[in-house]
């Protein structure tokens, strides 16, 4: 009996080491950055059960067998009509400015789409005028509309656009809706989601949420795209989820959300759109076809104070690693000014490196952040950075006049970045996200003054006051920095 309990006793040791060295020979092979890495493992070494099942569950960008093998397919396909576009050269832009161009070759090589001509552009910097604008626009929908959110909450002015949906439903428009599970898990709790099936509207629950579902698919992969589609005509798209201010996490204390939104006209709905259908394809199976090329009011139409824009879109089945390399074309591109917002700022460390790097070059940086954040452990991660950036001459501004969720780049008042993208991994590297760019120094104005507007209710953060402060905040900035490549 002894001498069974001795073999079992050494089996299940040899077992756990086995297991631990084997998941850390997946996380050298991998091949992920050092800081990556190392998180991991020490994770995995300071509790080896939890960490085992934690990086099993969250530790790799796997989307699910079925999800990956429609993914593969997107791409093939939609490339094949990318590339009959090309034979008609209304459809894109061969001009951009010395600025914009390395970032436009960039994404033509990688996605097969650049810089799309005759759009119409409005920066909309409210959550009212935004809601507003798309009910009305909903109302006047004739074909088909589809929208994408990470949240939908339920609530004052989002009632409206889930009421305007529903009637354009009920008149035959063709309506679908993707909703991220985790970020819209209360809407999916209220009648809203029965209310618009009964209507006719197509609505799917995105990558849901399941204990079952843990180790068959990344659980913190979530689908962070913002976007509106209308008659193939008009897009929206920002940082702003389907709520009412008034009524959105109340209770975090951090004020009213703060978002930007463009509301685009023009073919760059049809470029929006390839994208929403390999969204809806991955998550449904159905295949959305692409418009027709001829005879289709996706040729732009010439018209005064049109605009260039490429839309950059990232996640599972897109190119890899786009949405960075992206950020560090522009910021190396920059040569005047560089200006930043962003709630979250946990970059990579090639990012870190290039806007240090552009201040050092005599580039006036500016970074925006909230004063006050939704999440701990963003905020302690993100004052890791500071003192690296302040060395570098770095300006960076604490806004104070709510949550600042507005996620914007402006390069040498030429170059208009605006999208759903954090500055921190899991938008660099995980989620599905969407950036629009936009080549043009009218636009570029227009961004300046509404960033301008957010640094003028900021306050300037002092490099001396900032390197006096308690030493025990800097441990616990040193600590969350060190697990930011998880974050």
């Amino acid at each position: 009996m002894i001498t069974f309990y001795t073999i079992t006793n050494w089996l299940l040791i040899f077992s756990y080491w086995l297991l631990i060295a084997g998941v850390t020979l997946r996380i050298l092979i991998k091949r992920r950055s050092v800081p990556f890495a190392m998180a991991w493992l020490l994770i995995i070494y300071t509790l080896p059960l939890l960490g085992i099942v934690a990086y099993l569950s969250l530790g790799e960008l796997y989307l699910g067998k079925l999800r990956t093998k429609r993914a593969r397919t997107i791409w093939p396909s939609t490339a094949i009509w990318l590339r009959n576009l090309k034979s008609h050269q209304d459809f894109y832009d061969k001009k951009n400015s010395d600025i914009a161009q390395p970032l436009f070759q960039l994404c033509e090589k990688r996605q097969g789409i650049a810089g799309v001509k005759g759009n119409q552009f409005e920066l909309l910097t409210t959550s009212d005028s935004t809601l507003k604008t798309v009910v009305q626009d909903i109302q006047l929908a004739h074909s088909n509309i589809e929208m994408v959110f990470y949240i939908w909450q339920p609530g004052g002015l989002a009632d409206d656009v889930a009421k305007a949906f529903i009637e354009a439903a009920r008149r035959g428009v063709h309506c679908r809706l993707l909703l991220d599970s985790a970020g819209s898990v209360e809407f999916f709790r209220t009648d809203w989601p029965s209310l618009m099936r009964n209507a006719g509207i197509d609505v799917v629950e995105a990558l849901p949420v399941s204990l079952l579902r843990i180790f068959l698919r990344r659980m913190d992969l979530r689908q962070h795209r913002k976007v509106v589609l209308i008659d193939n005509h008009i897009a929206y798209s920002g940082s702003m989820n389907l709520v009412d201010p008034l009524f959105f996490k109340q209770e975090a204390g951090v004020g009213q959300w703060v978002d930007l939104m463009a509301r685009m006209e023009g073919p760059i709905a049809t470029a929006m759109g390839i994208i929403y259908a390999g969204d809806w394809e991955i998550e449904t199976g159905k295949h959305i076809p692409p418009p027709p090329i001829l005879n289709h009011p996706i040729l732009p139409l010439k018209k005064t104070n049109d605009h260039t824009i490429v839309v950059i879109a990232s996640g599972p089945g897109f190119p890899e690693e786009i949405i960075h390399q992206a950020l560090l074309t522009v910021i190396y591109s920059s040569r005047k000014t560089l200006i930043i917002t962003t709630p979250y700022l946990v970059p990579s460390d090639n990012l870190l490196h290039a806007i240090c790097t552009a201040s050092y070059r005599g580039v006036d940086v500016k970074i925006v952040v909230p004063r006050h954040n939704d999440s701990i452990l963003v905020r302690w991660a993100s004052r890791a950075f500071f003192s690296e950036l302040l060395e570098a001459g770095v300006k960076i501004y604490q806004f104070e006049g709510g949550l600042l969720h507005s996620k914007s780049i402006l390069v040498d008042g030429q170059l208009s970045l605006i999208g759903t993208v954090n500055l921190d991994m899991r938008s660099l590297s995980l989620n599905f996200e969407i950036t629009l760019v936009i080549d043009d120094n009218k636009c570029g104005r227009e961004l300046a003054r509404i960033q301008n507007k957010y640094i003028s209710q900021s306050r300037l953060l002092d490099a001396l006051l900032w390197s006096q402060r308690a030493y025990w905040k800097r441990i616990i900035e040193r600590l969350f920095y060190f697990f930011s490549p998880l974050l």
